[in-house]
């Protein structure tokens, strides 16, 4: 089975994250870069499924030049190759651009099973994956918590609020994951030296027919037009009980409009 696995970098989610005054888009460049979290659950995932249906595991990341690190480590936890796109022009670009680009990069790659993140740390938007299967007109199973491989066809338990739906589709199909599906495995030394080895093919617009209007923040369909850092927190109200602490407490839960 041919599996795509989509990896973004991420600002790290453990430390503070700016944006840009320049142009109002997430800070990267001078921030702690990381594979994002749910990706390493959708890496696990696809080698779980080659361990025990054979096939090829293919990262693909659409980023700079220093998501190289990223692919690197993703690399070194087993799968057997990636695919980088990356171009100047794709800075700023929003959802929509992006799933135009990670379709035409992923209609080279003829994959049966592309496996992505739930969602990533810096948008939470959960919508590529919904949009790259639109693009590539291809069934959609989100929100895993578990997947079933049976030949051709798929079978997710989609996690939900109360529960969780039992899904199907036959490949080529995508599948989202989440964090309850797995766990991912840590890199071992001969994986990280491997790593190194293993081949990277760089892409750009060019190479998709993608034109650089059509990306970034010129061709973006949406845009922060303004932010301002989270205000400090402010002191709490402190309610001294003498013997009308029960009073004063309701009292204090009725001006914030919970009672």
């Amino acid at each position: 089975m041919n599996i795509v696995v989509l990896v973004k970098q991420v600002p790290d989610s453990g430390a503070e994250r700016t944006l840009s005054p320049s142009d109002n888009t997430v800070e990267r460049a001078s921030a702690n870069n990381v594979i994002n979290e749910m990706d390493e659950y959708a890496i696990e995932e696809a080698l779980k499924i080659k361990e025990e249906h054979g096939g090829e595991v293919t990262v693909l990341t659409m980023g700079p030049a220093g998501a190289t690190e990223s692919i690197r480590k993703a690399l070194s936890m087993g799968p057997d190759k990636a695919v980088h796109i990356s171009d100047d022009a794709l800075h700023g670009s929003c959802a929509v651009a992006t799933s135009k680009v990670l379709a035409e990069a992923l209609k080279t790659l003829n994959a049966d099973l592309i496996i992505a993140g739930a969602e990533s740390t810096d948008g939470r938007v959960q919508v590529m994956p919904h949009m790259l299967a639109e693009r590539l007109g291809i069934a959609a199973l989100t929100g895993a918590r578990k997947l079933t491989v049976d030949g051709s066809q798929l079978t997710v338990e989609r996690q939900t609020d109360e529960g969780y739906e039992v899904v199907t589709a036959a490949t080529p199909a995508v599948v989202s994951v989440w964090d309850t599906i797995n766990e991912p495995r840590y890199p071992s030394f001969k994986g990280i030296m491997a790593a190194k080895k293993k081949p990277v093919q760089a892409l750009a617009l060019a190479d998709l027919g993608i034109s650089s209007d059509e990306v970034g923040t010129a061709g973006a369909t949406s845009a922060v037009v303004e932010f301002s850092k989270r205000p400090p927190r402010s002191a709490g109200t402190k309610v001294t009980d003498e013997g009308d602490g029960g009073a004063q407490l309701v009292a204090y839960l009725a001006t914030e409009k919970f009672v």
